[in-house]
């Protein structure tokens, strides 16, 4: 495919723009002050928000708030933190009173609105655009004015996140609300993986941004700093590489145990690519390649057929019970 040289300047002078804006982030952050976050939110009660609800409470020891619609995740949700917390005693790396009090500081509500004294909330539902912003524009209503507004988002823009915390009737150059606004991107699963990639949107303040860092440091995470690019930076480098195993098995190039075998004997990584996406959810793998793509531009970002097939059959993988393999 060719591209114009006038093409390629403005595609240059794009992600300069955007680097340029991301160093000066990481510059004001020497002289930003993080505040202290004493008590979290969390909505989504699903394996990703009680995961990071958990290892809020275990390592961080703050009180938090889990917010679902739906009455049975939350109960789903919080026996899923039970048997981690079990698990964890059984397995000697906590005391039973840890466990417990790990477990008390954990509250389940349907009512967004009980999160009007949290420091902090991290949204953590499904990677749907008008889903994530119609509750950020709720959060900027119902969270105190000093409240830092995370998303886990994996692949959808920060900054256009953001922009719903800014309702077309509020002067579009009063920032208070988008500028609290930030990504804090956690590894799945959350108890186990220890890093984390942090995005700043175009409004989110050195403030915002000091205050995420030295929170997800107190649940014991390592972050990372991305700029707010499609993909940022795990998906961007993890998803064309499920996708490309993906291409190979829908084109014959091996079978699913060969394509797993070889890369995990191979370059010693715990999980093959298809096992992994399984884990993931294939919904979750098709929806940030649809972005990649769409955002990008490139072919090299064309979600495989055999993907999106999948998805349409409701083989999502592992929490359904049958992907790539069956569970």
């Amino acid at each position: 495919m060719l591209v114009s040289p006038i093409a390629s300047r403005l595609s240059s002078r794009y992600v300069c723009a955007q680097c340029r804006a991301f160093s000066s982030s990481r510059r004001s952050l020497v002289e930003a002050q993080a505040a202290e976050v004493n008590r979290l939110g969390v909505v989504g009660a699903g394996q990703m928000g009680l995961g990071i609800a958990l290892v809020a409470s275990r390592m961080a020891k703050v009180p938090v708030v889990v917010v679902d619609n739906s009455q049975k995740s939350l109960d789903k949700g919080l026996a899923f933190a039970d048997k981690l917390l079990a698990k964890d005693v059984s397995k000697q790396r906590i005391t039973q009173f840890e466990a417990d009090e790990t477990r008390s500081r954990l509250t389940a509500t349907t009512k967004i609105g009980d999160l009007s004294t949290v420091d902090m909330v991290i949204e953590a539902v499904p990677e749907i655009v008008a889903l994530k912003k119609s509750i950020f524009a709720q959060l900027a209503q119902i969270c105190p004015p000093h409240a830092i507004l995370a998303t886990n988002t994996s692949s959808i823009s920060i900054t256009q996140i953001a922009s719903a915390t800014q309702p077309p009737s509020v002067d579009p150059t009063d920032l208070s609300a988008a500028s609290r606004v930030i990504s804090t991107h956690f590894m799945n699963p959350v108890p186990i993986q220890k890093g984390v990639e942090i995005i700043s949107g175009l409004q989110t303040s050195p403030a915002t941004l000091a205050t995420a860092l030295a929170f997800c440091q107190r649940m014991g995470k390592i972050p990372s700093q991305s700029a707010d690019s499609p993909g940022f930076l795990a998906n961007r480098i993890l998803m064309p590489y499920i996708n490309e195993a993906i291409i190979c098995l829908e084109t014959g190039v091996g079978k699913e145990s060969d394509i797993d075998e070889i890369m995990k004997n191979g370059t010693n990584v715990p999980m093959g690519p298809l096992q992994l996406a399984d884990f993931i959810g294939l919904d979750t793998c098709l929806s940030i390649m649809e972005v990649l793509h769409g955002q990008l531009g490139d072919s090299k970002y064309r979600p495989a057929v055999r993907l999106r097939l999948m998805v349409e059959a409701g083989w999502v993988g592992k929490k359904c019970g049958r992907g790539f393999y069956t569970y």
